[in-house]
């Protein structure tokens, strides 16, 4: 576990510290934002959600590019978009120049590059606990920003919030240069063709992930709209006494993600852990929405918190063991684009819900968006039919592998030249492991 942690934290911090920045306005920007030049509640969704249009348009981009030219220098790219987004945020005056900053800061869209070289630089089987080291970090950075944000925005300023975010991305790029290795050559054996785009939605349980990113993201930008607004508007909360609201609410779900971990990578219960979260989220929107009682709203968003943060160690991690070797980066970048998606339309539909319909009419669409989640997770299978063989080059022959593409069962097979190592996948429910290895293994001349 050490050895893992030595190569995920740098990557961690660095997406941690883009995630800080980003998470340490939410909690006080749709008020903010309803209340510079030209601000409506439509549009403060926009701004909650906006930065999340960027971010669906350019995952995928990001993610091919970084398959082609590299992790670092991808990153790099995104860093920089980054900050000049957050810099033009800290200097608006009305609310057109601050979504401009918001689009900006999305079009930095590293996240699903980083969780690829993560993915990079861990073995499968060592692959949740890289995920989890790194959802831990995601978290802690998340729960800082969630006290520090009302704290800073309401004694000094917002935009003193996105000061502070720039200054974090050029952080990033200090540990980017300074911490974080090359990533292991990694050879494949599949063709051009297999490695189009079109060929990551051909996998159904993917394809489940994808939409499941979808449904999560709009319900967090949902309710990063809705609470603040409530808590100003309906509760008569100045933005620095916010944290009240945020800081159990984060410490329940921060501690809800190591049971979910646990049943969702060591038990293989990841279906499960998913519908529970849905459950927690569902109710948490009916007590914000349908209560006039502060402390059945207070409820309400640790509900939140709990199912929305039980899904965290998991999501990326299932893409990960779904997706092929050579299709990780465009998988992720896919899921991610799906997620931002949600972000979007989530902040936006929010938003709009509110104008016009208020809290009740916000919780009854996310309670519809509930029921079709539930439904849609049903049908997947868990990963953990998906087992993962590790063999050396001493005792197995590499130029046996291109069999395994007409081998039912084999999910994908790659070589790993800096660790000098064969990895295998298949499932566990059509073919056994000692079947693969007979078929790989050297034959005495």
């Amino acid at each position: 576990m050490k050895e893992i942690v030595k190569k995920v934290l740098p990557l961690s911090l660095i997406v941690a510290l883009r995630f800080f920045g980003l998470f340490i306005v939410l909690s006080v920007l749709s008020q903010y934002a309803l209340e510079l030049e030209g601000g409506t509640a439509f549009l403060a969704g926009l701004a909650v959600g906006g930065y999340a249009f960027t971010q669906a348009l350019l995952q995928v981009p990001y993610g091919v590019l970084s398959d082609k030219i590299g992790r670092k220098k991808t990153i790099l790219i995104g860093l920089l978009v980054f900050a000049l987004g957050s810099v033009i945020c800290a200097i608006a005056d009305n609310i057109y120049t601050l979504l401009l900053g918001r689009f900006l800061q999305g079009a930095g869209a590293i996240g699903s590059v980083v969780t690829a070289m993560i993915a990079d630089y861990v073995r499968e089987d060592e692959r949740a606990h890289a995920m989890a080291v790194m959802g831990m970090v995601i978290a802690l950075s998340f729960a800082t920003a969630m006290i520090i944000g009302p704290i800073i925005g309401g004694f000094y300023s917002v935009r003193a919030l996105f000061w502070l975010t720039a200054l974090l991305a050029v952080a990033a790029l200090a540990i980017l240069f300074t911490a974080v290795p090359e990533p292991p050559k990694i050879v494949h054996h599949y063709s051009e063709e297999e490695a189009k785009i079109k060929e990551v939605f051909k996998d159904r349980d993917l394809v489940r992930m994808y939409i499941t990113f979808l449904f999560h993201s709009s319900t967090m930008a949902i309710a990063f709209f809705l609470i603040p607004v409530l808590m100003k508007q309906k509760f008569g909360m100045g933005p620095e006494h916010y944290w009240k609201v945020y800081l159990p609410a984060v410490i329940f779900g921060i501690l809800a993600m190591g049971p979910a971990a646990v049943f969702g990578e060591k038990y293989h219960r990841g279906k499960e852990v998913f519908i529970v979260s849905i459950i927690f989220i569902a109710v948490s929107f009916a007590l914000m929405g349908f209560s006039d009682n502060f402390w059945l709203f207070a409820t309400g968003a640790t509900f939140f918190f709990i199912g929305f943060n039980m899904f965290e160690p998991l999501l990326q991690s299932f893409v990960s063991k779904f997706a092929r070797v050579h299709q990780k980066g465009a998988a992720l970048g896919v899921a991610n684009t799906f997620a931002y998606i949600g972000i979007f339309l989530g902040g936006a539909i929010g938003g709009l819900l509110y104008q016009y319909g208020k809290e009740k009419a916000v919780a009854i669409a996310v309670l519809l968006i509930s029921a079709l989640w539930i439904y849609w997770i049903v049908g997947m299978r868990n990963p953990g039919v998906r087992a993962n063989l590790f063999l050396d080059f001493d005792n197995y022959d590499r130029e046996r592998l291109a069999g395994l593409k007409v081998m039912e069962g084999i999910t994908d097979f790659y070589i790993n030249e800096s660790e000098k190592i064969i990895v295998v996948k298949y499932d566990k429910e059509v073919i056994g492991e000692e079947e693969i290895k007979e078929f790989l293994r050297k034959r005495e001349s």
